[in-house]
């Protein structure tokens, strides 16, 4: 069932599956992909009597689509993660995100603890170990798209939204990091619109715009790390510092032989994994 949540820019489109009166699980997607990267995932949890609500996230929703890098603070993506916990989940909401869903997920914990039962994040680490990690190891060196990225316009303009060459461009860049092809020409696709692409670049670049001068507290809700060894993008040395910034209850897994995109390529493993965090730290 697909519903909507009002946040400023507009509406966002939110998935809901499973039981009423389940315990409501948040399901945050990254970059570039929407919430159908769960769809492997949710049938696990809505079977063991969970409500999952996944929603399709700013700038990806075509109601919620708001122009300018401004737009896209962390701040302002915590802040839409926060209205679909209030008006689908209650007010509180076991919390799962993957790639940049890991990053609104890991603030969303940090600084709205009383909205969160439990936090799950996948092949991200929390904001300050990313950012130390990017100075101390080599994650530097795997994170060279995010400084392109930052540039007006030239991204758009080398993979070449407007043309009949971007969605093959963009899923072949997409399977060299691991993606299946079915799945990289469907994220292909999602981007072919230049408003969308835009929008989901502005996710790199608004996370510059209003850099936070307050570092995040620990998290305190029971947290569940999950990292793969495949990631291309993100490095082992990186995800070695998150534990740092846990004051609650912490699990470290890593997944063997699987590339950045958990939730697809290995989504019983992950569901294993998330079911095991879940009945553990009921809330």
């Amino acid at each position: 069932m697909t519903v909507r949540t009002a946040i400023g820019p507009g509406l966002l489109d939110v998935h809901e599956a499973g039981p009423p009166d389940g315990a409501p699980v948040l399901l945050l997607h990254g970059f570039p992909q929407g919430a159908d990267c769960w769809d492997a995932v949710v049938p696990a949890l809505t079977g063991a009597g969970y409500r999952t609500v996944a929603p399709d996230q700013r700038g990806y929703s075509p109601g919620a689509r708001p122009a300018g890098r401004a737009a896209y603070t962390l701040d302002a993506l915590v802040r839409d993660a926060v209205a679909v916990i209030d008006d689908h989940a209650g007010g509180r909401a076991h919390v799962v995100g993957h790639d940049w869903g890991a990053v609104v997920a890991w603030r969303l914990a940090a600084r709205h603890p009383e909205r969160v039962r439990t936090l799950a994040a996948l092949s991200v680490p929390p904001t300050a170990a990313y950012v130390r990690s990017l100075v101390t190891t080599r994650q530097f060196l795997a994170s060279w798209y995010f400084a392109a990225f930052q540039i007006p316009w030239l991204p758009e303009r080398v993979l070449d939204a407007r043309g009949r060459r971007f969605s093959a461009l963009f899923a072949a860049a997409l399977r060299r990091t691991g993606q299946s092809r079915e799945r990289a020409e469907r994220d292909a696709v999602r981007l072919a619109d230049p408003a969308a692409l835009t929008a989901a670049l502005n996710w790199y670049r608004g996370v510059l715009v209003a850099p936070s001068r307050v570092v995040d507290p620990p998290v305190t809700v029971p947290t569940l790390f999950v990292w793969s060894d495949g990631d291309t993008a993100l490095t082992r040395q990186c995800t070695e510092l998150a534990h740092r910034h846990v004051s609650g209850p912490y699990r470290y897994a890593e997944l063997h032989g699987v590339s950045h995109w958990i939730p697809e390529e290995a989504p019983e493993a992950l569901a294993a994994l998330l079911l095991d965090h879940l009945a553990a730290y009921p809330g």
